[in-house]
C-alpha cells in the first residue's frame, strides 16, 4: 500500500489481485447479492485508490481494507432497504443449485459425485446459517474465519472493542449452532422442521 501511495500504479494492481476475490466472498455473504458485491468490490478499490495520499501505516492493511468494506456493505445495505428492492436473480436453494432439474440429471446420469453433491449442500446449508445471523454477527463471523482476523483486528474494522467482538462471536456461535443442529442431526435444512416436531 505504501507503493500505492506513492502512485505505483503495478503496487495497486497486486492489491487487487490479491484482495478482490476475498472482498466479493466477503460482501456477498453481506449483501446477499454477487452482482451487488462485485459492485462494492469495486467500489472500495475505487475509494483505496483515492484516499491512497492519505493512507497511514497504523494498523494491518486487510484491516482498514474490510473497514472500508464493511462501511460500503452498510451504506449498500440501508440504501437498499430505503427502495425496498425485489431481487429477482436466482438463487442456489439446496444441493442442486438454481436449477434443480439440470442438477438432478446429471447426477442420476453419474456426471456429478455424490461427494461433490454433499460439499454442495454443505456449503448451501452454512450459507442458510450465515443468512440467519444478523448484519454484526455474520460480518464477525466472515472476517474470523474466513480472512483469520483476530479479535483487535476485527474491533478496528467493525469500529467495536476487542471484548465487545468476543461477545459478538459467541452470540453467533450460539446462533450458528441452534440453526445447524437439525441439519447436523436430522438431516433437515435450515427453516424446516424434522418429521416428529408440530
Amino acid at each position: 500500500m505504501l507503493e500505492v501511495r506513492d502512485d505505483n500504479a503495478a503496487a495497486f494492481e497486486e492489491l487487487m489481485l490479491r484482495y478482490q476475490g476475498r472482498l466479493v466472498t466477503v460482501l456477498e455473504h453481506l449483501v446477499h447479492s454477487r452482482d451487488l458485491a462485485e459492485d462494492l468490490t469495486q467500489e472500495v478499490f475505487l475509494r483505496v485508490y483515492r484516499a491512497r495520499k492519505t493512507y497511514v501505516p497504523g494498523a494491518k492493511f486487510s484491516t482498514w481494507l474490510f473497514t472500508i468494506a464493511n462501511n460500503a456493505a452498510s451504506n449498500a445495505l440501508r440504501s437498499k432497504s430505503r427502495r425496498r428492492e425485489v431481487s429477482l436473480e436466482g438463487r442456489d436453494s439446496g444441493p442442486f443449485g438454481a436449477r434443480p432439474l439440470e442438477g438432478m440429471v446429471q447426477a442420476s446420469s453419474g456426471q456429478i459425485p455424490a461427494r461433490q453433491l454433499d460439499k454442495r449442500e454443505m456449503r448451501d446449508i452454512v450459507r442458510l446459517a450465515l443468512e440467519a445471523l444478523n448484519d454484526r454477527q455474520r460480518m464477525a463471523v466472515l472476517l474470523s474465519k474466513f480472512e483469520g482476523m483476530s479479535y483487535a483486528d476485527i474491533a478496528q474494522t467493525m469500529e467495536l472493542t476487542p471484548q465487545a467482538i468476543k461477545s459478538l462471536l459467541s452470540r453467533a456461535r450460539v446462533n450458528l449452532r441452534e440453526v445447524l443442529a437439525p441439519y447436523l442431526e436430522h438431516g433437515d435444512h435450515p427453516g424446516t422442521k424434522s418429521q416428529g416436531e408440530p
